[in-house]
């Protein structure tokens, strides 16, 4: 009986005295490498098996000294977005692993615009990627794009939204249906069961919002609307993202149009919109709901013009999409498909404490 403890250092020499095989042998089954007789293989991944052999691959993937290139298909977006922080997050997963040969390439596509992911996505088969980091679009660009991906074993994780019926490897984001219904319960606890009417401002381009996940999220809010405020109108902003210049024409007459609406929600992360409308206007006595920790935001959340944020860690998104990737394609090892983002509620009081673990 040979023991093993872990504190031992198990030699490939030992595992190949122990098998009655060469050390190359040894070496070439260790990596799944060919050249291999059955027999052999068996004797070795016996002996394996007996001693609990726990590779470290870590040390493995250095000795490999392989380069390896990620790729990420991202919305197109200002400095300020949402999306800056998710990169911020995928570049120092990059930086964090600098003893490895990475590197990480973003394309960028316009969300309304399935040619623009389409063309994208084309570009990135020209970088010969070993792994991938997908926004996902509509249903059928994100689907052909992830086929080919799948047909070529190029693992893909999806960030901030999910299509499970594409199976990625892993998926990054919150539970979209939940987080709506969870902002409708908060909201309607501050708005109280008198509000007879509330403003749900959208962002539109082309007849529709941005993302799934803004979708989603207004179907689990109406849900709960329906459900324990079926008398409670919701009544639609819908505003050109292309057309700030007109915002505030817009919402003084939809807010001349609607005097009694005193509560607003929106799904995007630009609830400053009206916030900052609410600031210059000198409006105290309106409340907001919003998405997302952006620097206007932020501001407009210390004015008080912005009550409530529900922050969704694009940082982590970014930051945990790659290790994913990291950890499949060169450590090879499990990785969890569906990771939820936990439904932090922010507000003036607490938001500081937010991003203290992404620095």
């Amino acid at each position: 009986m040979w023991e093993v403890h872990s504190s031992d250092k198990i030699r490939i020499k030992d595992i190949a005295e122990r098998s009655g095989v060469s050390v190359g042998t040894v070496d070439r089954v260790l990596h799944n490498r060919p050249n291999v007789s059955g027999k052999a293989r068996a004797k070795v991944e016996a002996i394996l098996k007996e001693i609990n052999y726990q590779p470290n691959m870590y040390a493995s993937a250095l000795a490999y000294n392989r380069k390896y290139t990620f790729c990420c298909l991202l919305p197109g977006h200002d400095r300020n977005a949402y999306w800056t922080n998710v990169e911020k997050g995928l570049r120092q997963c990059i930086l964090n692993r600098g003893d490895f040969h990475l590197s990480l390439i973003t394309e960028y596509y316009d969300q309304f615009e399935g040619s623009s992911f389409a063309s994208a996505a084309e570009r990135i088969w020209d970088k010969k990627p070993d792994g991938v980091v997908i926004v996902p679009q509509n249903f059928d660009v994100t689907q052909t794009f992830c086929r080919r991906l799948q047909e070529q074993d190029i693992p893909f994780v999806f960030l901030d939204s999910n299509v499970p019926e594409i199976e990625p490897l892993a998926f990054f984001g919150q539970d979209s249906l939940k987080s709506g219904y969870f902002a409708g319960r908060i909201f309607m606890m501050q708005a109280g069961g008198h509000a007879r009417r509330i403003l749900l401002m959208k962002l539109m381009s082309k007849g529709r919002v941005a993302s799934r996940q803004e979708e989603y999220r207004e179907v689990g809010f109406r849900e709960y609307m329906t459900t324990y405020y079926p008398d409670c109108e919701v009544v639609e902003l819908s505003l050109q993202l292309d057309g700030e210049d007109g915002y505030e024409s817009r919402i003084r007459a939809f807010l001349d149009e609607h005097p009694d609406i005193r509560h607003c929600i929106t799904f995007c992360s630009r609830a400053y919109i009206l916030g900052e409308y609410f600031q210059h206007n000198s409006l105290k006595d309106f409340h907001l709901f919003g998405y997302d920790m952006v620097g206007r935001n932020v501001e407009c959340l210390k004015q008080g013009t912005i009550d409530f944020l529900i922050a969704q860690h694009p940082w982590k998104q970014g930051y945990n999409s790659v290790k994913a990737l990291f950890n499949h394609i060169v450590l090879k090892k499990a990785v969890q498909q569906c990771n939820y983002m936990p439904l932090e509620l922010l507000t003036a009081e607490n938001y500081i404490y937010y991003t203290a673990d992404e620095k």
